[in-house]
């Protein structure tokens, strides 16, 4: 059965018309996938899916994402991320025998916006929060590094939401026409700073973050290991998975400056 598949011209290009076309004729596309952006299911015979290929020095993986979380494209990673994908898909071998269904993992970050009271007053916030462990690059095994990495580039480690956090400089928040765009971190020294998280859509954030985020031109960012928060439908439940994480003792945060409004 033919797939409502969106194939980019770039896709095309890397793989082929010949297997671009059996995939958008429904061979070697699944039905259901989870989406390598948001990580919920999608249906690829029901509503419009993106193929994304990630192409590393030697193997290339395809994945798929609901069409409203990414546009069909080519991403270059490298072939560690890669081949760490591909070793974790119980069942599929190396590319080779064709694009692989998986995605690598460690590139997903999920950002969630809402407002967070903190004595008294509303901030605007940004938790984040990975699909899957980090690990520090250059390594290989398990474990997750994702804190201690942002400790090491200024994060403080939050045990309860009393206090704002302290400002992180060289760090920032880039809003543009109303809506977020990236989060940027310090690039070389003297040079401009460079996207440490960014939207492949512009994110809509609410009329009441953005006035929060105009009055303390600042954004707070909190940030924990995959599996503490999750996605939470409101900020009281939003709110409520926070307080958890940091009691926990797995809850990193920041006040970003903002890059524009």
């Amino acid at each position: 059965m033919p797939r409502m598949l969106d194939v980019s011209d770039e896709v095309r290009a890397e793989i082929g018309d010949e297997e671009a076309d059996r995939l958008l004729a429904g061979d070697n596309a699944p039905g259901s996938y989870d989406c390598t952006s948001c990580r919920t299911p999608g249906d690829s015979e029901q509503e419009r899916t993106s193929t994304v290929l990630f192409v590393g020095d030697e193997t290339a993986v395809l994945a798929f994402a609901h069409a409203t979380c990414l546009p069909s494209q080519v991403v270059q990673v490298t072939e560690e991320q890669l081949q760490g994908a591909v070793r974790s898909i119980n069942g599929d071998s190396a590319a080779g025998g064709g694009p692989q269904k998986s995605a690598p993992e460690q590139a997903v970050l999920g950002v969630t916006s809402g407002l967070v009271l903190i004595a008294g007053e509303l901030h605007p916030a940004l938790v984040v929060e990975p699909t899957s462990p980090i690990v520090r690059p250059g390594t290989t095994g398990v474990g997750d590094d994702f804190l201690p990495l942002l400790i090491e580039q200024g994060f403080m480690s939050v045990t309860e939401l009393s206090v704002v956090p302290p400002v992180l400089h060289g760090w920032s928040v880039l809003l543009a026409a109303g809506q977020l765009h990236a989060v940027l971190q310090p690039g070389a020294p003297g040079g401009q700073p460079v996207a440490w998280w960014q939207a492949h859509q512009p994110l809509q954030v609410t009329d009441g973050w953005r006035a929060a985020a105009n009055k303390h031109q600042q954004v707070l960012m909190f940030a924990a290991p995959v599996g503490s928060i999750g996605r939470q439908p409101r900020e009281d439940l939003l709110r409520d998975a926070i307080d958890k994480a940091a009691a926990n003792g797995k809850l990193v945060a920041a006040a970003l400056p903002l890059a524009g409004l």
